[in-house]
């Protein structure tokens, strides 16, 4: 039976009186070059018009364009700052304990913020780093401002340099992210693609408990063990690619096609009269995790905001065994174990 409750437009934090809302705007651009000057303005201009207030951003996106962008876009909205809620995330070049307030200064510098409200580790691993913090590259690659994305399959090959030692470090990266806390740079910190290992030992050492991990996570590649891992120890999931994520072309995991193309979920938008990406977003906030999809369409944008109505049970438990009870027929989409040279998400143990 479908349910009489709404579902809820924002989520409870550990430790916090702040909240979540379920609903974002993701701004990764695969290739800025696909999209015209002030493409990422116009879409967070737009999404803050209709009723967005949770912007999802990284120093890592555009090497602060993305961000400069989102700030721009604030300003002109002149929707008052404590409406918001700006998420950024820590770049890997930054994960030195004397790096990391550095990585938030830029940001807000960019942002044009004198704090965010929550800012992410953006992933455990930290890449070897050059003067500016770039990005060190194996022999086939490139120097350059960070992060050097690859466009073409034969890049695969610039692999970044990673430091093992300040990857294996990832706790004392994050107690210099708790010191941002302390001096009011970010109200909240959390991390990204962090495995369950990975998870575990944050756990046993942080002061401050990380509030959300943002991983991949649609009906492709439910990740179902790591989220109720989460969801036992109160860490906030967020799905970024919730729909199945904008192919990469030096990270591709799954060919072929994605979530908003599948038959069982195309019948059910039909049942609703509703759009596949509707259905999903609202299959995932109902599983309890917000969602980030990124469109520089505006009436995409708009259709999926449209998204807190219920589905009969039977249609969310269609949706959820599409991969398998366990989710064990799942691909991720954005697969970084060539690129890295290794396993990032490994769910037994740590790597590297």
């Amino acid at each position: 039976m479908r349910s009489n409750m709404p579902l809820p437009s924002s989520f409870p934090l550990k430790n916090t009186p702040l909240r979540i809302l379920s609903r974002g705007l993701g701004t990764f651009q695969v290739d800025p070059k696909q999209y015209p000057d002030g493409s990422v303005k116009a879409s967070v201009l737009h999404a803050l018009k209709i009723g967005y207030r949770h912007l999802d951003a990284a120093l890592a996106y555009g090497w602060g364009s993305v961000e400069r962008d989102i700030g721009e876009a604030i300003r002109e909205s002149n929707i008052p700052r404590e409406e918001l809620f700006v998420v950024t995330k820590l770049h890997n070049c930054f994960h030195a304990l004397e790096d990391v307030p550095v990585g938030m200064h830029m940001s807000l510098q960019n942002l044009g913020l004198d704090y965010v409200d929550l800012y992410l580790m953006h992933f455990p691993y930290a890449y070897a780093k050059t003067g500016g913090y770039g990005t060190q590259r194996t022999p086939d690659g490139k120097d350059g401002q960070p992060p050097p994305i690859a466009f073409t399959h034969e890049l695969i090959i610039a692999q970044p340099v990673i430091d093992v030692e300040l990857s294996k470090a990832f706790d004392v990266t994050w107690a210099a992210m708790e010191k941002l806390v302390d001096a009011g740079k970010t109200k909240l910190i959390g991390v990204s693609n962090f495995s369950t290992p990975k998870l575990k030992r944050l756990l046993k050492t942080c002061r401050i408990h990380p509030v959300v991990n943002q991983v991949e996570l649609n009906p492709y590649f439910p990740q179902k063990g790591l989220v109720e891992f989460c969801q036992v120890h109160e860490i906030h999931v967020t799905a970024y690619g919730p729909l199945g994520c904008t192919p990469v072309p030096y990270l591709i995991g799954r060919t072929g096609p994605g979530p908003l193309h599948d038959e069982t979920i195309k019948s059910i938008a039909e049942k609703y009269e509703k759009t596949p990406a509707q259905i999903i977003l609202s299959h995932m906030i109902h599983l309890g995790v917000s969602v980030i999809p990124k469109s520089n369409s505006l009436q995409r944008i708009s259709e999926n905001f449209d998204c807190l109505f219920e589905l009969e049970q039977s249609d969310y438990d269609l949706i959820a065994n599409l991969m398998g009870p366990r989710g064990e027929k799942g691909v991720r989409n954005l697969e970084t174990k060539e690129y890295l040279g290794f396993d990032n998400f490994n769910e037994e143990v740590e790597e590297p």
